[in-house]
């Protein structure tokens, strides 16, 4: 049984979400057309471990009444922990660029635009950055204008920056104090060579780069069950394509119940898998509507995790 690419991203994600050695996620939240973020944050839910989870696209139950206005009130009292951002561009400082390319104001190719992403990138502690795109035209040496700046100068206020970036190719670490990003995980098929030969920006390379773990037939069996169920409302096209179209494993994407079956044993995937990781898809900044996209220890309350 194989994992879809969308699939890979998602465990990639949810691992991210509960790095050990990162400030605790208790409170996550999720912008609009996000569904690779918002997947990976129901896995990390349904796998056992009681985050927050707050999706500003939800269609029912959404805990915001009024939208990103909310969204930006918690973020500035600061009671959110981990938010989600894209770029069009996104440079070797963490530079996000969601105006367009070419001179102000973007005159070259156009992008949906900022909107939130400078006050969430600088107001959370931590932001996970993905794009499933990855090119020398999205991954550039430097972003052509910044919506959203990867580090600020000594006396700027700021609660964190990108813990990672997450693409169809690998998973990038960020030193804020350096500025620059590590190659730290590849995706299966993927080199060192090759992520270099498509990435505009130079980067380091952990001396222990590993690959990202294939889910196995559990964890798929969660995503495909439970977790698809979450977010069919939300994301009926992108579960139609990943989790509908993808072959389920007995008693798994068939109905809730099934995937529940294998949720234990899915959520023991997510935390070994992480355990030998180092440390998402997208032109979506996460906060408004746009076209596009973007290690984990096991929770002690649960001992199925390991």
């Amino acid at each position: 049984m194989s994992a879809r690419p969308e699939e890979r991203l998602i465990l990639a994600m949810a691992r991210l979400i509960l790095d050990p050695t990162a400030p605790p996620a208790r409170h996550v939240a999720v912008g609009a057309a996000s569904p690779v973020p918002a997947a990976a944050c129901w896995l990390v839910r349904k796998s056992g471990h009681p985050i927050r989870l707050s999706l500003l696209h939800k269609r029912s139950g959404n805990p915001f009444t009024e939208g990103t206005r909310e969204l930006f009130d918690l973020t500035g009292q600061g009671r959110i922990d981990l938010f989600f951002l894209g770029g069009g561009q996104i440079d070797g400082q963490a530079n996000l660029n969601l105006i367009g390319t070419g001179a102000w104001p973007g005159q070259g190719v156009r992008f949906p635009g900022s909107f939130g992403s400078a006050f969430m990138y600088l107001m959370t502690p931590r932001t996970i950055l993905f794009r499933e795109e990855h090119s020398p035209r999205v991954l550039v040496r430097r972003v052509d204008n910044i919506s959203a700046p990867g580090v600020s100068a000594p006396g700027v206020f700021r609660r964190g920056t990108a813990q990672a970036l997450v693409t169809g190719r690998c998973v990038f670490t960020f030193s804020a104090a350096r500025a620059r990003f590590t190659l730290a995980q590849l995706m299966p098929g993927e080199t060192v060579e090759g992520v270099r030969a498509e990435t505009g920006f130079d980067f380091d390379v952990a001396p222990d780069v590993t690959e990202v773990p294939e889910p196995d037939a559990a964890a798929l069996a969660l995503l495909r069950g439970p977790v698809r169920d979450e977010m069919r409302e939300t994301y009926p096209e992108f579960c139609a394509r990943v989790f509908d179209g993808a072959s389920a494993p007995d008693g798994g994407a068939k109905g809730g119940g099934g995937g529940a079956r294998g949720g234990a044993e899915g959520a023991r995937q997510v935390a070994l898998a992480g355990k030998a990781a180092v440390g998402g898809d997208a032109g979506d900044g996460g906060v408004a509507p746009q076209q596009g996209a973007g290690a984990v220890q096991p929770a002690a309350r649960d001992p199925a995790l390991g």
